[in-house]
């Protein structure tokens, strides 16, 4: 016996797969392509020369803000602040040598027994020593700040990169790579453009206090790798791509995502609530099959709105709770019977 033909006679019942129309709140997605970049990024140099003496940290470890990170070899800061210390406790004495003399010599123009001229002399050293003091005071400030340099501290908290200098090498503030880079990465950034024409919408949303959720799908766009938030917008149009940069925010409490990766990105602009909608591989040329409750199918016209995840908002001469046909559709034709089966 021959088979049924591709579309068979009114009679032959044809086998189909189904789904239910049904009201459900839409969202209103821009898909666009984005870039992951670190919420800050610190390279980590010595601020003062000399040998490496002690690495305290592992490549890719979390740290935080004032972690020691390094040392220096202090020898000959620590010399540097022994000298300065002795020139301040020298002027120290003198000053309070000259101040004594002069409280002598006030006491002995009180009693007429001396030149005012020798008390005024008397005066202006101890100005001049009190100025010598401060200044080997700075001394001693500036050559304990540099001693302090020896220790070499994480500047901000994140992710630390690979090592740059090792042990034993000779450091200083004009090494280009540092002595290793620091990532911010929890929250992390990602950068990505929308068109122009979706401006107005996202300003409004933004002016209005509410969130524009934002989700990074993988690059085959089957996997979810984070949800976040719009955060920013750049203050210029691209003329040449007639797109705009938005910036949205990411947790990444698993670090997960990293500075440079590419992403796909899916901006929610609107949220319709209640839409109609059927199974997106419903609807063929504006149309979809609709299964009555005699067993056969009839054509629908129908308005596609925006699609979300499998299923698309339609406008049309359906209700909530009937059934369309998913799979199958090439076989039918108006009046056709079927039968419905699982996918």
């Amino acid at each position: 016996a021959r088979g049924p033909g591709r579309f068979s006679a009114g009679g032959q019942v044809q086998p189909v797969s189904v789904g239910v129309v049904r009201r459900q709140d839409v969202r209103v997605m821009v898909q666009a392509i984005g870039t992951m970049s670190a919420r800050a990024t610190a390279v980590v140099r010595a601020k003062v020369s000399g040998e490496l003496m002690a690495l305290h940290f592992k490549e890719g470890q979390q740290v935080k803000a004032g972690q020691l990170l390094a040392e220096i070899d202090p020898r000959s800061y620590q010399a540097a602040l022994g000298q300065v210390q002795g020139n301040l406790q020298r002027d120290q004495a003198l000053l309070r040598n000259a101040q004594l003399d002069w409280q002598r010599y006030k006491d002995l123009l009180a009693q007429d027994s001396i030149a005012s001229q020798q008390v005024d002399t008397q005066a202006a050293l101890v100005r001049q020593l009190e100025g010598t003091v401060a200044a080997d005071q700075a001394q001693v400030d500036a050559a304990r700040l540099q001693m302090g340099y020896t220790r070499i501290t994480a500047p901000i908290a994140g992710r630390l990169g690979l090592r740059q200098a090792d042990r034993g090498n000779v450091v200083g503030p004009s090494d280009a790579n540092g002595i290793v880079t620091i990532n911010l990465v929890q929250p992390i950034d990602a950068a990505f453009a929308v068109p122009e024409a979706h401006l107005a919408q996202i300003n409004q949303r933004l002016a209005d206090g509410a969130d524009l959720p934002v989700e990074l799908w993988d690059r085959e766009q089957k996997r979810r790798l984070a949800r976040g938030r719009v955060t920013a917008l750049d203050n210029a149009i691209d003329t040449a791509t007639g797109t705009i940069k938005v910036k949205a925010s990411f947790a990444n409490e698993d670090g997960g995502l990293f500075p440079n990766q590419f992403v796909n990105v899916r901006l929610q602009l609107d949220l319709l609530q209640r839409a109609l909608t059927v199974p997106g591989t419903a609807v063929q040329n504006n149309y979809v099959y609709l299964v009555q409750p005699d067993g056969t199918v009839t054509q629908r016209r129908i308005r596609v709105g925006v699609a979300d995840g499998e299923r698309v908002s339609v406008e049309g001469e359906l209700k909530e709770g009937d059934q369309v046909v998913t799979d199958g559709i090439d076989r039918l034709r108006e009046g056709a019977k079927v039968a419905v089966i699982d996918a």
